[in-house]
């Protein structure tokens, strides 16, 4: 058990005194807890998001800070939640009135009314995110640890204010912020909670699909995401997310040969990606490259095993799980089908790296190139280090051959060196399909190495394809 210590250092931003002297004004008590107390106490760097609870109307402390700071930023008012918002140099501060809460059996918005920090610490998700610091003048700084979060803190716990079957059945959406939090933290998951997780794992159908995948993405987005993935599958919340992931589990056998499980291989290929980058649309490729395994895996005598065309469907599955997921059905998720969709390219290519495959592979990938040579090198799981050595030597030899063929021939972001309107006016004809036949045999001949990607050798290629077709330039 721990004293209350005093913590004065967390709060020497000057908004803190003046939020302690805002509340002073109105007679109020207020607290900063949640998050920015966890993380000033984990030295995990200065947050900016700040939640302030009043013992009383959060709006209107919000607007009494708002009156004294310089400016009188705008308060944003959310009166159906009994918040309020302000913005003040660089830093997002959430005001909330103390509240006690009770919940219905089919939603986790809360009926609510107003209470004691006491109550309102009782309704928090972790013991870790019910830790307040006093902005009272007289106790500036001193800690209110009801649940002995410090303790959970030092020990890497996570674990609920409250018994863990009701807090989970309360509000679902906890389970996945309970995952998250020992994924981005390296916390464990206490006994209890993992349990009531797993018992209630179906409760998680109630939560809007927007909320479930800001989670996912705080979980991909972790030094090592297969921690909340492997939490996620143990849990069992898996399925009702991720049904795709969960069919890749699993290792077949027949006449003596065996495939990868496909899911754990998943899961450590995302851990190599999040080494390499933070792009999130990356790692979700990473999560997703092997899901048109499990729909096509089929065993051949001669063969063994085989996926033919995993990536292809892969790819438009890709778009029914955006889809499902409420997640956007713009570039982002163009850019993940398209690395699903190549991520076996650079791999057929590592083996014969010529001229005109790594022009292919430059034109087809575009300016994603250098993202699907990174999925690529994560995709190499290999636990034999002569065969990682020589992966990695392979697709050094593609990365020096595509910077090699791009100085030369100029093919990322590829626009013809003729254009149909050159084309059109060259032979005097209106929009037909002799211009596309001809623009694409001067693409074709340019990646074939045929041609140089310059302007007179096209010029001069369509005038002998123009030929072909029976055109005739006019002078």
């Amino acid at each position: 058990m721990h004293p209350n210590p005093t913590y004065r250092t967390a709060l020497e931003h000057p908004i803190f005194s003046l939020i302690s002297r805002a509340s002073g004004n109105l007679q109020m008590d207020s607290y900063v807890i949640g998050g920015y107390v966890r993380d000033f106490l984990l030295k995990r760097g200065e947050a900016k998001d700040i939640d302030i609870v009043a013992v009383g109307s959060g709006i209107a402390l919000a607007k009494e800070v708002a009156k004294l700071l310089p400016g009188n930023p705008k308060v944003s008012i959310f009166k159906t939640y009994g918040t309020a918002m302000l913005k003040s140099q660089g830093i997002e501060l959430e005001f909330v009135g103390a509240r006690k809460e009770s919940y219905t059996e089919d939603s986790r918005n809360p009926a609510v009314e107003n209470g004691t920090l006491e109550d309102d610490q009782n309704r928090r998700d972790f013991t870790i995110n019910a830790l307040a610091l006093s902005l009272q003048s007289d106790t500036f700084g001193k800690l209110l640890d009801p649940f002995n979060g410090l303790e959970d803190l030092e020990k890497k716990i996570i674990r609920t204010p409250l018994d863990p079957e009701v807090t989970y059945s309360d509000d679902p959406l906890r389970m996945l912020r309970a995952i998250r939090f020992a994924t981005q933290l390296d916390f464990v998951i206490e006994k209890a909670s993992l349990d009531a997780i797993t018992k209630n794992a179906d409760r998680i159908k109630i939560i809007s699909k927007e909320r479930i995948v800001d989670e996912i993405h705080k979980i991909l987005l972790a030094d090592q995401p297969s921690k909340g993935f492997a939490l996620l599958h143990k849990t069992g919340l898996l399925p009702y997310i991720f049904p795709e992931l969960v069919a890749l589990e699993g290792i077949e056998e027949k006449e003596g040969q065996r495939h990868k499980d496909n899911f754990w291989h998943t899961l450590e290929v995302v851990d190599n990606i999040a080494k390499a980058t933070d792009n999130l649309w990356l790692r979700w490729a990473a999560l997703l490259h092997d899901i048109g395994k499990a729909p096509t895996k089929r065993f051949d005598k001669q063969i063994g095993w085989t996926f033919h065309a995993h990536e292809f469907v892969g790819s438009k599955m890709v778009y029914k799980l955006f889809k499902r997921l409420k997640m956007p059905l713009n570039d982002k998720m163009k850019f993940v089908q398209k690395m699903v969709l190549m991520s076996s390219r650079p791999i057929v290519l590592a083996t014969d790296v010529t001229d005109s495959a790594v022009r292919r592979l430059i034109f087809d990938a575009g300016e994603h190139v250098e993202d699907l040579m990174t999925l690529c090198e994560a995709d190499i799981t290999t636990k034999n280090p002569k065969k990682f050595k020589k992966y990695q030597n392979n697709f050094k030899l593609v990365r020096d051959k595509i910077e090699e063929v791009e100085e030369r021939d100029h093919i990322r972001n590829f626009q013809p060196p003729v254009s149909g309107e050159e084309i059109m006016e060259t032979f005097a004809i209106k929009p037909s399909r002799e211009i596309g036949i001809i623009k694409d045999a001067i693409k074709e001949a340019i990646l074939e190495g045929t041609i140089p990607n310059e302007y007179d050798a096209a010029k001069e290629y369509m005038l002998k394809k123009g030929a072909e077709l029976n055109l005739t330039p006019v002078k």
